[in-house]
């Protein structure tokens, strides 16, 4: 017999509420050997039930310099639960990595002088390697290969951007958050959907370097999606996850 309209409703209300509460340290804690010989740790998130068959998404998400470390905890800081959470609302069930860079480390290389991400192969270490996870779990578990999201704050953001140009292809959607990139290779993941956000009185990383990368996706023939905040610092992360709209749509995106 069919369940009422009501009865319905109220067992989802029950499983986005259980989902939304899921505790940071609730996330699963391991350490990722990659094949480049770089060492990551890194929490992850999983669906709370598995349907037969059925594909999940994969966000990737990237901390910034402030959660740098080996503690496997601080990238939790920011983001991650907010995402968690606002998926939970919209009944979007993912997996979500979250790696750490060690102190000494970054997600990509950039280069003050240039003021863009450098190039060489040799300096995306870290990046290559939570990439390389993504991967792994695409073999490992019901990941959906059309939809596979990556996001980032500040340093993240930067990441975000490297990201794009190594691996666009990959990539169903992206959230850079206060980063920049590198403008030159923009035609490169031109057809990737970005929405992208930046403080304009972020003191720590100009928003300069967003305007560039929106310039030069669009001179490329992109469209990106690109929200200043009129007034705000560097914290532009913090209304971004917590906007719903956002989260809607970075899951309806898919390649």
């Amino acid at each position: 017999m069919a369940q009422p309209h009501g009865m319905r409703t109220i067992g989802l209300l029950l499983i986005t509420t259980m989902i939304s509460q899921v505790k940071a340290e609730e996330l699963k804690a391991e350490v990722w050997k990659a094949p480049n010989d770089a060492t990551v740790p890194y929490r992850w998130h999983e669906p709370e039930s598995l349907a037969p068959g059925k594909l999940y998404p994969l966000v990737l998400f990237l901390h910034g310099a402030g959660e740098k470390g080996d503690d496997n905890q601080a990238q939790l800081k920011h983001g991650v639960m907010a995402i968690l959470r606002e998926a939970a609302k919209i009944n979007e069930p993912c997996y979500l990595i979250a790696p750490q860079c060690p102190k000494q480390g970054y997600w990509a290389p950039y280069n003050s002088e240039t003021k863009k991400l450098a190039e060489e192969d040799g300096l995306y270490k870290r990046l290559d390697a939570a990439w390389a996870l993504v991967e792994k779990f695409e073999k490992q578990y019901p990941v959906d290969p059309d939809r596979i999201y990556v996001t980032g704050i500040s340093m993240g953001g930067f990441g975000t951007w490297g990201l794009l140009g190594r691996e666009g292809k990959h990539i169903a959607a992206a959230v850079p958050i206060c980063g920049g990139g590198n403008p030159d290779i923009a035609k490169k993941f031109k057809n990737v959907p970005i929405w992208t956000f930046h403080g304009e009185a972020d003191p720590t990383v100009s928003v300069d370097l967003t305007r560039q990368m929106v310039a030069a996706l669009e001179k490329a023939g992109g469209k990106p999606k690109v929200t200043y905040y009129p007034g705000v610092g560097h914290d532009s992360w913090t209304q971004t996850y917590d906007n719903p709209e956002v989260t809607k749509w970075l899951f309806e995106q898919k390649k």
